[in-house]
């Protein structure tokens, strides 16, 4: 059902995802931190950046459209994902607003459920261009779907 390969080999990776300033406006608004170093390049310069960085909740928060960029195909049809919650998360270095960043998705566990099955991954976020990633977390999703009778 789920593709071996996502448990072996190198991790896969999602496709590139710009972190505009639009972007982090629309999360600051939507979460309520208008925090400066989010949203103005004198108070981002001003705590030592080199300008705005998102939030990291953001770029955690985006591993919800990333996932489904290695998602194997052979789910069965109606499978839906959903976030069951985190055992570690690490936000490692700042996230550049006008930069991009991916997942690196490998599946760690799986465990069988009734109708579905809870997935462990080790997710890193790469940020293009720097050696530092933005965050690795352990995420766990429950896919799940109906047995057809």
């Amino acid at each position: 059902m789920l593709s071996e390969e996502l448990r072996t080999g190198a991790p896969k990776p999602s496709r590139w995802y710009e972190i505009t300033a639009d972007r982090v406006r629309a999360f600051a608004d939507a979460t309520e931190d208008w925090q400066g170093i989010h949203l103005g390049d004198a108070a981002a310069r001003a705590a030592g950046f080199d300008g705005p960085v998102a939030h990291g909740y953001l770029v955690l928060s985006m591993l919800s459209a990333m996932v489904y960029d290695v998602m194997p195909d052979d789910l069965p049809p109606g499978a839906i994902s959903v976030n069951y919650g985190f055992d570690r998360v690490r936000f490692i270095a700042p996230t550049a607003v006008g930069s991009r960043v991916r997942g690196l998705f490998q599946i760690a566990e799986m465990q069988e459920r009734d109708s579905g099955v809870l997935l462990r991954w080790d997710v890193t976020v790469e940020r293009d261009g720097e050696e530092k990633p933005a965050l690795a977390a352990d995420w766990l999703t429950l896919v799940s779907w109906k047995e057809e009778s």
